[in-house]
């Protein structure tokens, strides 16, 4: 199985021919250096997510279609083939379980967040919602100007389309499911 950074090179690059996109155009659209695009398209880079997001807002394609890997009649996924996209020094790690194929408007996403870890996330694509389910500990979202607290066995669901941001103030990791769904 490839990388996730190999998955992500694969991606970008395709995604960016699609468009007919040169690396300085998507350099300018995403706001992502053509020297970081180029070692990410090699594969070398190591991205966060908060670059990934850009390079997809860039390109006008959900988030999902970065880390989405060759379609199969099945797919039996083991975390611990995964390799997490990091963000606040590896305290929050996303695993991709099931990204969106684009097709299918929606993914899933296992995430960690150690205690105190934080994530400001840049607006999804238009109408994204998000889904989730806190599994372990207890999750800070803000979103609209209102706070909420999820805790373990909890749920919610808010616009994604906007800046939003996602914390954990407990003192035990927190564990948690997601779904964006992408109109």
């Amino acid at each position: 199985m490839d990388t996730m950074n190999t998955i992500v090179a694969k991606n970008i690059r395709r995604l960016r021919e699609e468009r007919k996109l040169s690396m300085e155009e998507l350099a300018r659209l995403s706001g992502v250096s053509k020297s970081m695009l180029a070692q990410i398209e090699r594969g070398d880079g190591n991205p966060t997510i908060s670059t990934l997001w850009k390079l997809s807002n860039g390109m006008k394609v959900p988030f999902d279609a970065l880390t989405v890997r060759p379609k199969a009649s099945y797919e039996m996924v083991k975390l611990t083939d995964l390799q997490p996209l990091l963000e606040d020094n590896g305290r929050f790690r996303n695993y991709s379980i099931f990204p969106d194929n684009e097709n299918r408007r929606f993914a899933v996403y296992y995430l960690e967040l150690e205690p105190g870890s934080y994530l400001q996330s840049e607006p999804h694509l238009q109408g994204t919602t998000e889904f989730i389910t806190v599994f372990e500990g207890i999750l800070e979202i803000k979103t609209e100007d209102k706070v909420f607290t999820v805790a373990k066995g909890e749920s919610i669901r808010f616009k994604g389309d906007m800046v939003h941001s996602y914390q954990n103030t407990g003192s035990e990791i927190t564990v948690l499911h997601m779904i964006l769904y992408n109109p």
